[in-house]
């Protein structure tokens, strides 16, 4: 009993030297040894994560412009549409304002607004032969006005109409130019459709620059005066899908039918 007794404690001393023995050489131990740093690893984010943070990152990009709703159509809009035209070409450094002029009278109102602003004014007025064979409306007075500040005022065939419409009159029917036409002049206004048209006019007649950068004014109305402005990507007849409608300036609500 005292051997087995004795044989016990021993292993127990054995036990006791070695925890002693591990707690010294862990002391002696230098702590990066003992505590080895864990690598980092980078933590992948998924694929959506990161479109989701530049999608985030990229700031938006957006104008916020006012536009003028006219109550009505027509001349009793021009003064407040000119004015509007003139400040916003201003502010895009527009350089060429095209206006819907049958005889010069609106077209010299837009000239008087940007004067000495070397924003160019081009009134269209009428084809010749619209009212009278051999004539054109536009009045000698406002034409040499208009020269003097700097202003042209011309006119040529009308491209929504011209030829196409002769063919329908003469042998009926109804042509895809007369549908470009009554399709803008419906849903949009009379203006509308005169502000599209007189920019291509002013483009083949070579009055103001065609780019794909190039920006301008242009004016129409109903009957008289002005009552619609947009902001236009010209383009010429040959390549009518490239003209582009930027900015509304002033419309009126109601159309006229």
């Amino acid at each position: 009993m005292k051997e087995k007794t004795k044989g016990k404690e021993k292993e127990k001393r054995g036990h006791t030297d070695l925890k002693v023995k591990e707690k010294n050489k862990i002391g002696n131990t230098p702590k990066k040894e003992r505590y080895p740093e864990k690598k980092k690893t980078k933590r992948k984010r998924p694929r959506k994560a990161k479109a989701k943070a530049k999608a985030k990152a990229k700031e938006e990009k957006y104008m916020e412009k006012p536009i003028l709703y006219l109550d009505s159509v027509g001349e009793t809009n021009t003064d407040t549409v000119v004015k509007a035209a003139a400040a916003r070409a201003a502010e895009l450094g527009i350089s060429h304002i095209v206006v819907a002029s049958t005889t010069g009278k609106t077209a010299l109102k837009m000239a008087e607004a940007v004067k000495g602003s070397g924003i160019k004014v081009i009134g269209i007025s009428h084809q010749y032969g619209t009212t009278e064979k051999g004539k054109w409306e536009v009045e000698e007075e406002y034409k040499q006005k208009l020269e003097a500040l700097g202003a042209v005022i011309t006119t040529q065939s009308h491209m929504l109409s011209g030829i196409e419409r002769a063919i329908s009159r003469k042998f009926g029917g109804y042509s895809r130019v007369e549908m470009i036409s009554d399709t803008l002049r419906s849903l949009f206004g009379k203006g509308f459709k005169v502000a599209i048209e007189i920019t291509i006019m002013a483009a083949d007649s070579g009055y103001i620059p065609v780019s794909e950068n190039t920006e301008i004014i242009a004016i129409g109305g109903t009957r008289q005066g002005a009552d619609v402005a947009l902001v236009l990507r010209p383009a010429h007849s040959n390549d009518f899908f490239s003209l582009q409608v930027r900015e509304i300036i002033a419309m009126p609500r109601a159309k006229e039918d």
